[in-house]
């Protein structure tokens, strides 16, 4: 018989991760479909920007607005979400979500002009906004402190996914069929997951201290960022005046939720205090340069594709496919990782691989072969997915539970953020870059990525302050 150490205590051994059952996978399934449905509607339009104009008579400016007012609807629910689910419960806020996207999205269908279908797109946006925030926010609560990160691992590729799925389900849509169905395939999936969402999804109570709403807050944060992104998109159609008040009152509005949020005896909208604590200041970073880096590309990429390359919609869309595979395989990885490798490590590595799929793109007035191409898309797809994930865990993991709805509706308020004024910034450059190069096409795109290259840079700096180990370790 061995005998026992003395003067010493035996290590425990760590407990080994907790096992993520089939009944919270089929949750976490139902869940990430109104995640799916939000984030894949955002960018399915943008292959139809052509038949949209064809079939109102409208100008591609006017139409345009029919991607940039769904943004914006979605900038201003994002905030709402998090109060919404502490209020009523985070089922019951993410059904009537679903419910508002889909009568959004029957109302898109039917529009008759490009006003009318603008302005039912912004129905669409305010339920598709709640929808991913809420979701999450609901798994986290489910899954507990012990199972968030890998939950999070698995339905956190659904976002990476999308912005690729966007133009290629678009362009197999029209395709086949009239330009209504962008809109009618919604249907079917959002009803199923009412469906499914009532019978499996637990009803979680909401927070026991009811708190009022944030109206003030609510005006000047939402507005504010609606109008700071239409100014920016302004410039870029080179309408200056616009774009200056736009640029000046969104930021003064936002200066002034700031404000309000620091000196408000009640709870904000948005806590600008959370912005100061580590780790949220850097993962709020991290998210932020992040959506940027994903939506601009993604803005960038089928833009070049068709007019740099002479590509159809579809056929840019499949160009973009590796990129989703990429972030499916890297989203195995993290699934695989998560509870074992510091939170930091994977972030930065992340944002490296993101990088280094991003140079390649600078050097596109060089005739890129397409090999490249596939690789670098291949190469960040992989990178994004080992972002997302280990920082909604970092922060998931260190908070109370509720806190939950708003701290999810803060990171997915800044990913948003990141993306639409990331994606303004982006065109405002590349229209200065082709008024620069003329009829170069591919070298204004060359140096518009450089910008991108940038955005990686500073996600970054912001990401080695992340911390080192898991929460209570």
């Amino acid at each position: 018989m061995s005998e026992k150490p003395t003067g010493a205590r035996a290590e425990t051994p760590a407990p080994p991760p907790a096992k993520v059952d089939p009944a919270l996978l089929r949750i976490a399934f139902i869940l990430v479909l109104g995640t799916f449905m939000a984030t894949v509607d955002a960018t399915i339009v943008s292959v139809g920007i052509d038949t949209l104009t064809e079939e109102f008579g409208a100008t591609v400016a006017e139409i345009q607005w029919v991607s940039t007012a769904y943004l914006l609807a979605v900038v201003a629910a994002v905030p709402a979400s998090g109060w919404l689910a502490g209020r009523f419960g985070g089922r019951r806020t993410w059904l009537v979500a679903v419910g508002v996207f889909l009568l959004g999205s029957v109302l898109c269908a039917l529009a008759w002009s490009a006003t009318s279908l603008i302005v039912f797109r912004v129905v669409q946006g305010l339920g598709g906004g709640m929808l991913p925030a809420t979701g999450q926010a609901l798994l986290a609560r489910i899954a507990g402190k012990e199972r968030t990160g890998r939950v999070i691992s698995i339905v956190s590729v659904v976002p990476l996914l999308s912005p690729v799925l966007g133009p290629l389900v678009g362009g197999t849509i029209l395709g086949v069929a009239p330009w209504p169905w962008l809109f009618l395939v919604n249907l079917p999936i959002g009803a199923a997951a009412i469906l499914l969402a009532r019978r499996h999804v637990p009803v979680v109570p909401p927070a026991s201290q009811k708190t009022a709403f944030d109206l003030r807050g609510a005006l000047l944060l939402s507005p504010g960022l609606a109008v700071l992104v239409y100014g920016l998109t302004e410039v870029a159609h080179d309408r200056m005046l616009p774009a200056a008040i736009g640029i000046t009152a969104g930021a003064a509005m936002l200066v002034g939720f700031t404000v309000h949020g620091l000196r408000t005896s009640g709870t904000p909208l948005v806590d600008p205090r959370l912005f100061t604590r580590p780790p949220f200041g850097a993962a709020a970073l991290a998210l932020l340069v992040l959506g940027a880096s994903v939506f601009g590309t993604m803005f960038l990429l089928p833009l070049y594709f068709q007019t740099g390359r002479d590509l159809s919609a579809l056929e840019a869309g499949l160009m973009l496919a590796p990129q989703g595979l990429g972030a499916a395989a890297g989203s195995v990885l993290v699934n695989r990782t998560i509870d074992k490798v510091a939170p930091r490590t994977l972030v930065v590595t992340g944002i490296g691989l993101i990088l280094l799929g991003t140079v390649p793109f600078t050097q596109l007035g060089h005739d890129l072969p397409d090999a490249a191409v596939v690789a670098a898309l291949a190469v960040r797809g992989v990178g994004m997915a080992m972002i997302g994930a280990p920082v909604m865990n970092i922060v998931y993991s260190r908070i109370e539970p509720a806190q939950l709805p708003r701290a999810a509706g803060a990171l997915n308020l800044l990913n948003t953020v990141g993306g639409s004024v990331g994606t303004a910034t982006l065109a405002v450059v590349l229209q200065s870059r082709l008024d620069v190069r003329g009829a170069d096409v591919s070298q204004a795109f060359a140096d518009t990525f450089w910008w991108v290259v940038g955005f990686c840079l500073l996600a970054a700096a912001g990401a080695t302050r992340l911390p080192r180990t898991h929460a209570g370790k």
